[in-house]
């Protein structure tokens, strides 16, 4: 495939993408300044501001009049009730505040996530580091880039040696907090070097492209958490994989 919507090619729908993730990173930039009006959605702990919303609106918008026929999946639309059908149409697929919890707080690890789709496979990814402006991109087959420095998974298999990446989640209920900590528990008998919990499983799972982390595993991400990050992964040399060790699509979880 050379286009999106045979017209477009993959090439300016990414630079498009690029251009308004850095939008919305500057808005993020100045929200973080004032005071926030928060909400919850399905916990106490599921956080969403009025900039997620003007986020998500504003880059939904800015893609819809380039790209009228393209179809799109949001976090906070979905949050709202709108249906997500992941089709063959192009779908751009919307985190706009990676770290809603963290944004609230003003903890520096918060990022827009765009993800694309054709017939139901990802063909690019963008994910922008609002604080430090940190850009990652990867397209299929092109490899994957920080700020155009080509990335590169670690080789590292022995957990013993590893540095691992987590999340929470929103929920805390007390089953899901005995497997968290079982988890953990069996990690740390493991030996690993580390874990770490960042606050944002996009920017955790750059970490892991980039090589600075080894692995992450999460349960519960949606497909606007994963389907940037995933095709940067792959496109660094690493798997994205579920619980039975089977190669994810990452636009399977809505």
């Amino acid at each position: 495939m050379t286009s999106a919507d045979n017209a477009q090619p993959l090439e300016e729908c990414m630079e498009v993408a690029v251009r308004v993730a850095r939008r919305a990173g500057q808005v993020i930039q100045e929200a973080v300044k004032h005071d926030k009006c928060v909400s919850t959605k399905s916990t106490a702990a599921d956080l969403v501001t009025e900039t997620d919303h003007q986020v998500e609106e504003l880059i939904i918008s800015t893609l819809r009049d380039k790209y009228p026929s393209h179809r799109f999946i949001g976090e906070e639309s979905s949050a709202a009730g709108e249906k997500c059908f992941l089709t063959d149409s192009p779908t751009w697929i919307i985190d706009p505040i990676d770290g809603t919890c963290n944004f609230v707080h003003s903890f520096p690890m918060v990022a827009v996530s765009i993800g694309f789709a054709v017939k139901k496979e990802l063909v690019f990814g963008v994910i922008y580091h609002c604080f430090d402006e940190t850009l990652y991109t990867a397209r299929k087959g092109h490899g994957a880039f920080c700020n155009g420095l080509r990335l590169q998974v670690s080789k590292e298999k022995d957990v013993s040696k590893a540095l691992i990446l987590t999340e929470i989640g929103a929920k805390r209920d007390p089953e899901t907090l005995k497997i968290f900590s079982g988890n953990i528990e069996k990690l740390l008998k493991a030996h690993a070097h580390g874990i770490r919990v960042i606050g944002s499983s996009t920017l955790a799972l750059c970490q892991v492209a980039s090589g600075a982390a080894d692995a992450y595993y999460q349960f519960g991400l949606h497909c606007w958490d994963i389907a940037a990050a995933a095709i940067i992964i792959r496109e660094a040399g690493g798997s994205v994989v579920d619980t039975s060790d089977t190669p994810h699509p990452a636009t399977d979880t809505m």
